[in-house]
């Protein structure tokens, strides 16, 4: 008997857990960084909050493990979206289009909510390397059209998403196809050349 609550506290502790990072993900999502705080976590979850310390030091440890949790998610949709192409141009256009189409995605806006100068140097290390994660699958891509630095161009095309992926977000005056199909053009254009 012991074992089975041991076992349902486990559970439900990390049913805990995921209900607070789902109420993180909603407030980034809503309101952006202001809108994280502990009082807020424990308010749409409806723990204590005390009980949200036991579980998160900082908000920027929220931020951390929504990274952990949601960036390997998102990275194996864009990989799935890149291994249907069947031309390195193709697996470029879907690496742009597949980002671009998550902007909308409460667990991409999540982890772009916070600015990295607001995460400890663990919290920025460990968003760095999923992003170089995302950036390597680009790289054969790029080498497979002839590319002599396909490094380095998968650095700067990933550089042309982001600036899209911020143009989006503001919602601007041109529609996210528009900023799309325009970032897609000019991504291809540049590694043909």
């Amino acid at each position: 008997m012991p074992r089975i609550r041991a076992a349902s506290v486990a559970e439900h502790r990390t049913m805990q857990r995921g209900a607070l990072l789902d109420a993180a993900r909603s407030l980034l999502s809503e309101g952006g960084t202001e809108a994280l705080t502990f009082p807020a976590l424990a308010e749409r979850t409806g723990l204590a909050r005390s009980s949200v310390y036991e579980y998160f030091r900082s908000r920027a440890a929220v931020v951390e493990e929504l990274c952990a949790v949601d960036f390997p998610v998102w990275a194996a949709e864009v990989e799935h979206a890149m291994e249907r192409a069947g031309t390195p141009e193709g697996k470029i256009e879907a690496y742009v289009r597949r980002q671009l189409d998550l902007v909308g995605d409460r667990r991409h806006r999540a982890v772009v909510a916070i600015s990295a100068s607001e995460l400890d140097a663990g919290a920025r290390e460990k968003i760095r390397a999923a992003h170089g994660g995302l950036i390597a699958m680009i790289v054969e891509a790029l080498g497979d059209l002839g590319h002599e630095q396909p490094r380095l161009a998968a650095m700067l095309l990933q550089g042309s998403v982001d600036a899209a992926v911020r143009r989006i977000e503001l919602s601007v005056a041109e529609a996210p196809d528009v900023i799309a199909d325009t970032v897609v053009a000019m991504v291809l254009r540049g590694v043909r050349g």
